[in-house]
């Protein structure tokens, strides 16, 4: 049936976004790792601020969101003045379409990334633009390729997800170098946290007007269920930006979780440091049973099958052994299983698992 009220074009060519499982009906000792979160949950410190800051939730929060920006900024180097605060990362992509984008315009994203630059081009009535991936890495020339005068705005996630892959500060310097001039380079910089001495793009942002760095509290920091993200970016971006974001859009209890996970920085280094050291073993585990992956800079492994029948036989093996993986079709990956790196007992758990569905007699 069709209706005389009517979204704007682009909107109903929108496949909403659909998150990683979080249980299996009926079964017990369930562990998720199809999401890409913290398996040890946010820092103690975190939990304070979060408690404090009940006794406030009556009150409208500031919309400067100065505290966490000045935290922001002290933390990792950059100026207060160029940095905003959002409802996740997501908000700031959002924003981002929302302020660039529009009709006649085209949004470009890689072959394998994050499904929210789609959705979010068509909400504001752009054309998302795919392009290709190098064995599923960002293909800097093919970018550029595609690039013309109705391009406004290109996302690259480094590192990648659900790849896992980066490119080097090289290839990115290139690729914002050779953009045409009305053309704004996005870095989601989700997973920027998992690298260590990576800036996720900061430098670059510092040194051009055409460069804009998002980043996310929801991964290292364990600070998924709260939505807080950020954004950093020339000064014009950050002006347009905060024109069209809501003045309350995040709240106190957001922002103090925020900040007090930002300075705890000994928590910060031990959960990247035992995510680096299990990412390591489960890939390395998982290649000795002849499930390959490419180095993944992240905070997950994309384990490689024959194909897509067998990435689903292991997905349903391993769903009967109570462990929750992510299928990869979505993200034109259907031979591949996104598997988060968890705590220890949960890595050994899957990597035991997917054994079994290997070698079901041994």
């Amino acid at each position: 049936m069709t209706h005389a009220i009517q979204p704007k074009p682009g909107v109903l060519e929108i496949a909403p976004y659909v998150g990683g499982d979080a249980g299996i009906a009926g079964a017990r000792d369930v562990v998720k790792l199809s999401s890409n979160e913290n398996p040890f949950g946010p820092s103690e410190a975190s939990k304070e601020a979060i408690r404090r800051s009940l006794h406030n939730i009556h009150r409208y929060p500031n919309t400067s969101h100065d505290s966490l920006r000045n935290a922001i900024a002290d933390v990792h180097g950059l100026d207060p003045a160029r940095i905003i605060c959002g409802n996740g990362s997501d908000e700031i992509i959002t924003l981002l379409c929302q302020a660039y984008g529009g009709p006649g315009v085209e949004v470009i994203h890689t072959e394998h990334g994050f499904g929210m630059y789609r959705i979010s081009a068509l909400a504001a009535g752009a054309a998302p633009i795919e392009v290709r991936e190098h064995e599923r890495k960002v293909d800097v020339d093919a970018i550029l390729e595609a690039c013309n005068f109705r391009t406004r705005l290109v996302f690259v996630t480094n590192p990648g997800n659900p790849t896992g892959t980066m490119i080097g500060s090289n290839e990115v310097g290139r690729l914002a170098a050779e953009l045409p001039d009305h053309v704004l380079l996005v870095l989601d910089g989700a997973y920027a946290e998992y690298v260590a001495d990576f800036d996720g793009g900061a430098k670059l942002v510092d040194k051009r007007d055409n460069v804009f760095m998002t980043r996310t509290f929801s991964k290292l920091y364990g600070l998924g269920g709260l939505r807080i993200g950020w954004g950093y970016g020339p000064d014009h971006v950050i002006d347009a930006l905060n024109r069209v974001r809501g003045p309350f859009n995040l709240s106190e209890l957001q922002m103090a979780a925020a900040e007090a996970a930002l300075r705890d920085r000994e928590y910060v280094e031990r959960c990247r440091a035992e995510n680096s050291r299990m990412r390591g073993w489960m890939a390395k585990a998982l290649a000795e049973l002849g499930v390959p992956s490419d180095t993944s800079c992240a905070n997950f492994v994309l384990a490689r099958f024959d194909d897509a029948p067998q990435a689903d036989a292991c997905e349903a093996h391993l769903r009967r052994d109570g462990l929750i993986v992510r299928k990869m079709g979505g993200y034109k990956l259907p031979n591949c299983l996104r598997i988060t790196v968890g705590d220890e007992a949960s890595c050994r758990r899957v990597v035991h698992a997917i054994s079994r569905f290997k070698d079901p007699e041994g």
